[in-house]
């Protein structure tokens, strides 16, 4: 009979009754006890850490640095709380202290009442060190003690990185004050050097104007010099313009006094002879033109009249004007004709004479007179300006008496000005001897002053050169101060408070501590299904030995009936672990083929045990169970182990389905699952040889096999 036949007949056995079915399921089941449920025990307990009652005690009272607050306790209760790593619950001393002795918190974590004035110390002179009191008691909880350290480590470092971060951000707030105030300074300088360089360019200015001063002063006081001289002179001369209007005021009053009466008393008839005047020429302008058509015949006419009255008078009174001139004789003194003496008319006829000749004398001068004047035009003119002006006499006549007072006054007010000038004169004489002294004075002040501008220039440049040094300084200085921003400021302060961080870089991280330990208890519990199968199904079969069937017939009669039961095993407890509770695999489908693998193996080598073995086989896989569990790094590396468990580690299969599986189910290379496969194949083969030469040997029926020592 084959032995695929002889496996289906010992399976068929379990559908015999209500009990050997039970056994089938139970069988299949089992596996689940070892791998799923365990795993879902503590599939992710540090993600259930806020479950853990943990005493939180405040007792930090605060403090204050520079002015401003502190807090660190407050800020530390609120980052744990934030952080949701433990349940926290906030008490007192005493109660946190029983509390942690009879388990109702796993660990307390108290902040004393200095924290804050401790780590506020460090922003002064004084340096101080804040302590987080943390009291475990693993009575209560071993792994949790372990747990806590860790997590108040890294309470601890943010704690110290906060405060830290606070000083730091302080001492960075003040490099960026310094800087400022450098930048400042440096401004400052650069004003100064700019000042220095104007004033520098001033007093240069102001030395060359001190020269030119100087020289004006020099000029200044020859000048005076000439103007005490002009002054003298002006003296003089203003005395003797006093000493003239003093003799004309003299004089005029003189003549007023004597006119003035005058005047007054002949007002209106000097008005009244001007208007005659005017009217007359007025008059004359009227028959102006008949005059000048008449001048010239009167003018003959006079000087003939005049002729004829010479002649008369010469032929009536010539003769005797030798005897006895008469009074106005003609100057040529002819005698009368007659020999008795003048005749009575001869006086009469000399004034005719003498009235026909001045008539003569002024027609001529008339007719002279119409023709020097340019004619009737020119006397025309010359009589409108007579008219004119004797109009204006006229008019002025009735005040001509005021007038002349007024003149008088004013004659008077320049004498009196004349004497104010001659002694403002001499006053002028002394003040500008006066002037020439202090010019002299100030000649030599003008002097030294330029001496003295000309050090304050050179100190300036000296000046100027000293404050662009310094400027250059304190622009270097404050170059080379950071000056940071409050973005700059936060990222230096938490750089330098936390210098050195942990970049982790998973490859193939696992989400959570189940996924972790999956590899490790999925071989336990395929290890313990092909043991409980083996417990249920004899290890050779009896049937196959009974008939004389090969001996590897027989084997794997025995061995595919268990392999079977663990390929159902294992497609169970993947289907749980993957659906169940949530274990994602990388590579499920080279997974489940692995596990097929690892099922064969294990049934192969339970199946020698027992078969070699009988019911001490039972306990020998037992012990091999666990020798492999603590020799296959499934917890902690194998290294940390003890040398007898780092020795036995190569030479059990379960080290390598650890390693393979760690790789299928979260990833990373291929190689540990080729190495498992090869070394797992191998423990298949050489476990099914021995099984088959222990069956050669169990097809001959001994008194040990009839009698065996022990039994179970």
């Amino acid at each position: 009979m084959r032995s695929p036949r002889l496996a289906a007949l010992e399976l068929r056995r379990f559908g015999r009754g209500r009990l050997p079915r039970a056994a089938l399921v139970a069988l299949l089941l089992l596996p689940l006890l070892y791998g799923a449920l365990y795993l879902w025990s503590f599939w992710d307990p540090y993600g259930r850490l806020d479950k853990i009652p943990v005493a939180l005690v405040n007792e930090d009272t605060g403090a204050k640095a520079k002015g401003q607050e502190v807090d660190a306790g407050r800020q530390i209760v609120r980052g744990l709380r934030d952080s949701d790593t433990f349940d926290w619950q906030e008490t007192d001393a005493r109660h946190a202290r029983e509390g942690v002795e009879n388990g109702t918190y796993y660990l307390s974590l108290t902040l004393p009442a200095d924290l804050s004035s401790r780590i506020a110390s460090n922003a002064g002179d004084k340096t101080g060190t804040g302590t987080l009191d943390v009291r475990t008691n693993d009575a209560n909880n071993y792994i949790v003690g372990q747990i806590s350290r860790t997590v108040f480590s890294e309470v601890r470092s943010a704690a110290s990185t906060r405060a830290t971060r606070s000083f730091l951000d302080r001492i960075f707030v003040s490099f960026s004050d310094l800087h400022d105030q450098t930048s400042k300074a440096a401004g400052g300088a650069d004003k100064l050097k700019n000042g220095s360089d104007e004033a520098g360019s001033g007093a240069g200015k102001l030395v060359s104007g001190l020269a030119d001063a100087q020289d004006g002063g020099d000029g200044l006081v020859r000048g005076l010099g000439t103007l005490d001289a002009g002054a003298a002179d002006l003296a003089s001369g203003a005395g003797k313009v006093a000493d003239g209007t003093g003799e004309l005021a003299g004089k005029v009053n003189k003549a007023a006094g004597q006119l003035g009466p005058f005047l007054r008393e002949n007002q209106k008839s000097l008005g009244e002879a001007a208007g005659l005047v005017a009217d007359g020429a007025g008059t004359v302008r009227a028959h102006l033109d008949d005059l000048v058509k008449a001048a010239p015949e009167a003018a003959r006419e006079a000087r003939t009249a005049s002729a004829t009255l010479d002649k008369v008078y010469a032929e009536q009174c010539g003769a005797r004007r030798s005897a006895s001139p008469a009074p106005g004789a003609t100057p040529s003194g002819a005698p009368s004709s007659g020999a008795t003496g003048p005749s009575p008319a001869c006086p009469a006829l000399a004034e005719a004479k003498k009235a026909a000749a001045r008539v003569a004398t002024v027609s001529g001068d008339l007719d002279t007179l119409i023709g020097e004047r340019g004619g009737v035009d020119g006397l025309d003119h010359d009589l409108a300006t007579l008219t004119t002006q004797a109009r204006a006499l006229q008019k002025q006549a009735p005040h001509l008496a005021d007038d002349l007072d007024t003149a008088v006054a004013r004659i008077n007010a320049l004498d009196k000005g004349a004497q104010r000038v001659a002694d403002g004169a001499d006053r002028l004489r002394t003040g500008i001897g006066t002037a020439r002294t202090g010019a002299t004075t100030l000649d030599e002040g003008l002097g030294a002053l330029h001496s003295g501008a000309g050090d304050l220039s050179a100190g300036l440049r000296r000046l100027s050169d000293g404050s662009g040094t310094l400027a250059n300084g304190l622009h270097e200085g404050a170059g080379k101060i950071p000056d940071y921003g409050d973005d700059a400021r936060a990222a230096h302060a938490g750089a330098m408070a936390d210098p050195v961080r942990l970049a982790s870089h998973d490859l193939h991280k696992a989400p959570n501590y189940g996924t972790g330990f999956a590899p490790y208890f999925i071989p336990l519990a395929l290890w313990v299904g092909a043991m409980v199968a083996y417990m249920l199904i004899a290890p050779l079969n009896r049937r196959a030995l009974a008939t004389g069937t090969t001996a590897a017939r027989a084997t794997l009669a025995s061995w595919l009936p268990v392999v079977a039961l663990g390929f159902a095993q294992a497609g169970a407890l993947m289907a749980v672990l993957h659906w169940g509770i949530g274990l994602d695999l990388e590579r499920p489908v080279a997974t489940i083929a692995f596990l097929f693998l690892v099922t064969a193996c294990f049934a192969a080598l339970v199946q020698w045990l027992n078969a070699q073995f009988g019911a001490a086989g039972r306990i020998l896989v037992l012990a091999l169970l666990m020798l492999q569990l603590t020799s296959a790094g499934g917890t902690y590396p194998v290294e940390t182990s003890p040398a007898f468990f780092h020795a036995l580690h190569p030479f059990l299969p379960m080290s390598y389905v650890v390693e393979a599986l760690r790789r299928l189910v979260t990833g990373g290379g291929l190689g540990p699952v080729w190495e498992g496969c090869a070394v797992l194949g191998g423990f298949t083969l050489a476990a099914l040889a021995l099984t088959a030469w222990r069956a050669r040997r169990a097809q001959v029926w001994t008194v040990e096999r009839l009698h065996p020592e022990l039994s179970l």
